[in-house]
């Protein structure tokens, strides 16, 4: 494992994945492995000792999916159903409520990036601090993950509605692209 990197991770899996015609919470990749579990793997991986995962749709089924290792903890979006912003902001809330102050910054990304490279976290992450904006960018299109330093939790938590991301607040806050499209596509998984 690389070495740690001051941040934590957080894992968006709280969806119905109408889509996709099951929650992505359940979602497996080829070979068998959940989507819940590449998805920690991948932030263990870049160097983050802390992965929060939030879930929604079918938590009951998908808990089991997460990887029962120190570090990892789950949160069950009671809000879900309203939108990827609820889901967001419960995930964001654990993690004001629980990040010990070494933390500096949050490392944000959706179940459904299974193929997601650790080389673009650990791009994302490199010199991240507390006051960090950071949005992945392929090709000059808008992505994820997003990392958030810790001094914006609380208000971009507060600015988290419904089915309204966070893409509002970045970009208001002067987010930062930093351009992956050389690592990967960025390609998210909406259909089986």
């Amino acid at each position: 494992m690389a070495a740690l990197t001051p941040a934590a991770g957080l894992v968006l899996a709280a969806g119905a994945g109408t889509r996709y015609g099951v929650p992505k919470a359940l979602a497996r990749a080829a070979d068998g492995t959940p989507w819940l579990a590449l998805a920690v793997e991948r932030m263990r991986e870049a160097g983050l000792a802390r992965v929060t995962v939030v879930l929604g749709a079918a938590a009951e089924e998908a808990r089991p999916l997460v990887p029962a290792a120190a570090g990892v903890d789950v949160v069950v979006a009671e809000h879900w159903a309203e939108g990827m912003g609820a889901s967001l902001r419960a995930g964001m809330r654990r993690l004001e409520a629980s990040a010990p102050p070494g933390l500096l910054a949050a490392a944000i990304t959706l179940v459904d990036l299974p193929e997601l490279p650790v080389a673009v976290l650990r791009r994302l992450l490199d010199g991240a601090g507390a006051t960090t904006l950071r949005r992945a960018s392929y090709s000059g299109r808008p992505g994820h993950p997003v990392v958030v330093g810790r001094q914006h939790w609380a208000d971009f938590a507060g600015s988290l509605h419904g089915d309204t991301g966070g893409r509002g607040w970045l970009d208001a806050h002067g987010v930062r692209p930093v351009e992956c499209g050389d690592l990967w596509s960025g390609r998210d998984v909406d259909t089986r």
